[in-house]
């Protein structure tokens, strides 16, 4: 089984990265709710009645890594409602010569869930379009594709 990934390049510091990554307002869409900023820290993502789900920090290591744990998850759209459930969402930073890189996994997010098509491709515009945005302009866009 094999998990959803994705990976981009920028010309930004490690630190820049994770600062960003960490600001989840400015880069995914829907109502967020709670902190996302610190180790243990949980918030909620909602998405009219189609999305809903509560990610728990699991890791923060400034410039390298950031983990998020699905505690609960409702897909409003698929006929396993808690596909999201249980599932890690990681963002692994690394220097790459003068760039950084940010892979980003989610580890769970599989080809036989039926959400996996929307829900990877939704993931791909929030990671290389709008989380690239924001570490390198100062500019996500966070409400373009809304479905993950």
């Amino acid at each position: 089984m094999s998990s959803f990934t994705t990976t981009i390049t920028v010309d930004r510091t490690p630190e820049e990265a994770f600062a960003a990554i960490k600001d989840v307002r400015g880069w995914w869409s829907g109502e967020i709710e709670g902190n996302t900023e610190r180790l243990g820290d949980e918030f909620t993502y909602r998405y009219e009645d189609l999305h809903l789900s509560k990610q728990r920090i699991t890791e923060s290591v400034p410039g390298k890594r950031i983990a998020w744990e699905v505690v609960d998850g409702y897909l409003g759209f698929v006929q396993d409602k808690t596909e999201w459930q249980g599932t890690v969402i990681t963002f692994d930073i690394s220097k790459n010569g003068d760039q950084t890189e940010i892979r980003f996994t989610h580890q769970g997010l599989v080809p036989e869930f039926e959400c996996f098509d929307n829900c990877s491709n939704a993931w791909g515009f929030y990671i290389n379009s709008s989380l690239c945005g924001l570490i390198t302009a100062g500019k996500g866009e966070p409400n373009q594709n809304a479905s993950a």
